[in-house]
This record gives C-alpha cells, structure tokens and sequence, in this order.
C-alpha cells in the first residue's frame, strides 16, 4: 500500500519537478536563479539553494500545469488519440463518451509508466523527501529519467529537426539532448505514431462501409444511410474480435516495444 500510494505522489512529482521554473531539468539555463524574485539561501558547503517558502510556491504553481504535463511527456497522447480515432471508424459518434475515453486513458497511462514512475520515486522523490537533496537535484533526476522514456520513442529524425529549429548542433548522444528539444520531439513522434495507428483500425471498417455502400447502390436504396446498415456489423466484428482488448494490449506492446 505505501509503495502504491509512493507511486502516485511519484506520479504527480513529475509535473512538481519538472515544470518549475527553477527547475534545471526544464530549463537547462541557470541562469534563471538569477532572477531578483527568487530568493536563494546560502548553504554551508557552499553553493546556494532555493529558500522553503518559494519551494513552496514552486510546487503549488506546479501543480496547476499537471495536466499539461500528463499530455506532453508521457504515453498519455498516444492513447487518447488512438482511442478517439476508433470510436469515429467505428461511426458510434459520443459512444464511448469523451470521459470514459479520457479515464480509459489515464489508467493505462498510469499502467504503462509505472516503471518510470518507480524510478522517479526512487532516484528523486524517495531522497528529496528524506532531505537527502535539494529540489534542484531532484528536479535535475526526474527530467532525466523523464527524458529517457521519451527519447526512446523518438525518432532521431524529429530530434534533429527540433535541434535544428534551435539553432543546435549535432549532439553526441542521448545524454546531451536538452529537455527543451525532447518535449517537441517526442510529442511530433507520438502523433505520427498514433495517426499510424489510427489508420491501421480505421482499415477494416472503410471496408465494410465500402461493402455496404455498394450494395445498397446495386439495390436501388439510394436513400437508405449507409451508416444504418454498416454499423452493426462494425459493432459485431469489434465484439467477436475483442477489440477493446487488442487494442489496448497492441497500445502497451508499442510502448515496450520501443523500449
């Protein structure tokens, strides 16, 4: 049970790390804490540390952009879209609504980065909340464990198209791709994925609207709606199929696959 909920709080710390301003993870310029508003303390090793209070601000702020950042740096795009494109092949308009689409997939975006979310717990929140590290660092750990999974399901071409918008050079590896470049990168691949995707599901049922269509036009039924007679038996094949199943088992599987 503490692992479980370890996980969620773990969950949630990749939007509080990450996405804060002062967060070199994000923002490889640090410069940015050199910024009259934020308040640093002076720590006795030397260096120097945000204070208590704005960590504090940091972290709520954060928390308003945690949906933001569900969408772009985990599988949550892959999934949702895959799913939006096969509700429309299969011509049930509303049907699965847009909240059991969205719920459907949030679980199994929760299913599919659990690994990265136990090593974001371990590597980053587990210490940070133990005071071992400062949010910096942490932020520093989540934003690379982060950038990770992302650069594993990136092309290098969309990489280096981002780069190049960037005014970068070529990097010499996955370790010295900025964050800044792996959010845009990752997000352009994972469209292209699930618009693949899409198109592959939407195939079987254009044939059988085709089918329908054709042979209501050789019977004479030119005012019947095609859609009254095909979706039916789209309904019939998902189901006999399993469709639900194979296609969420085929979401997960490109992910691992990837990985």
């Amino acid at each position: 049970m503490m692992k479980s909920r370890a996980s969620w709080v773990a969950f949630g710390f990749i939007a509080l790390a990450t996405c804060a301003i002062a967060v070199p993870a994000f923002a490889a310029d640090k410069s940015l804490f050199e910024l009259p508003i934020l308040k640093l303390d002076n720590l006795p090793t030397g260096g120097q540390s945000l204070s208590l209070s704005l960590q504090a601000v940091i972290l709520m702020s954060a928390l308003t952009i945690l949906p933001s950042m569900i969408l772009v740096t985990t599988s949550f795009t892959r999934i949702i879209i895959t799913l939006s494109i096969l509700r429309q092949a299969l011509g049930t308009q509303q049907t699965p609504p847009n909240q059991v689409l969205v719920g459907l997939a949030l679980f199994m975006t929760l299913f599919i980065m659990t690994p990265t979310i136990t090593e974001i717990n371990d590597a980053a929140f587990a210490p940070y909340s133990a005071g071992q590290i400062s949010i910096e660092e942490a932020g520093v750990r989540t934003g690379t464990v982060m950038k990770k999974f992302m650069l594993r399901q990136t092309r290098q071409t969309d990489i280096i198209m981002v780069s190049e918008l960037r005014g970068d050079k070529a990097y010499n590896g996955p370790d010295d791709v900025p964050f800044l470049v792996a959010v845009p990168a990752f997000m352009i691949s994972e469209l292209r994925t699930a618009f693949t995707i899409g198109f592959l599901l939407y195939l079987p049922f254009l044939v059988i609207d085709i089918v329908v269509s054709s042979i209501l036009m050789s019977l004479g039924m030119m005012m019947l709606s095609p859609m009254l007679i095909s979706l039916p038996f789209k309904l019939l094949l998902f189901v006999i199929v399993d469709g639900w199943a194979l296609t969420l088992s085929s979401l997960v599987e490109s992910f691992a696959r990837s990985g």
